[in-house]
């Protein structure tokens, strides 16, 4: 199949706000092998956080045709409470993507979310990088991210997890955009 015939083949991912209805879907997506693989020491606290809205983070979950896919964070690393990413400067975004169901991997839902989320991250005009960070073992997520236009910029320890941080400028995600 040409790439066209399958890009043409992707119904339309929409993106709404995650509620708290959607904290039993985001455990058991948690549960899922192919989730625990990516991110296999994070504690969400699901019933905790979706009551939360801080200024500083977007939970999404992502539905193609009104069905629930996936589940997307981004955060202001310079403000979030954790300080996961530690003194992170300012006009910054990272990115938490993942599919809940193994059957929905490898039909290129995750890339039309991804560049939602990029595209929403720099709708903003102060938002000059974004930030992502795979887990290292994960080579499958840096040739996705790769193929995006994120560059390997480090590699980082996050509590347990070795990852690799990349980053998207809005400088180069403008010039792979008009090409």
């Amino acid at each position: 199949m040409s790439h066209a015939t399958s890009q043409a083949s992707i119904p339309v991912i929409a993106l709404r706000t995650a509620t708290i209805a959607d904290a039993p879907l985001l455990r058991q997506w948690d549960e899922q092998p192919h989730v625990l693989e990516s991110d296999p020491n994070d504690e969400w606290g699901w019933e905790t956080e979706l009551k939360k809205s801080p200024d500083w983070r977007e939970q999404l979950i992502a539905l193609v045709d009104g069905r629930p896919v996936g589940f997307v964070q981004i955060i202001d690393p310079a403000c979030e409470d954790s300080h996961y990413w530690g003194d992170a400067p300012t006009h910054l975004r990272a990115i938490d993507i993942w599919l809940g169901d193994a059957k929905d991997l490898g039909k290129g839902y995750g890339t039309v979310i991804m560049r939602q989320a990029i595209e929403r991250c720099f709708a903003s005009r102060d938002v000059t990088s974004i930030w992502i960070d795979p887990l290292e073992s994960n080579r499958g997520a840096h040739r996705f991210y790769e193929r995006l236009g994120f560059e390997f910029l480090r590699r980082q320890t996050f509590g347990q997890d070795h990852c690799l941080v990349y980053g998207l400028t809005r400088e180069r995600w403008n010039c792979l955009r008009a090409t």
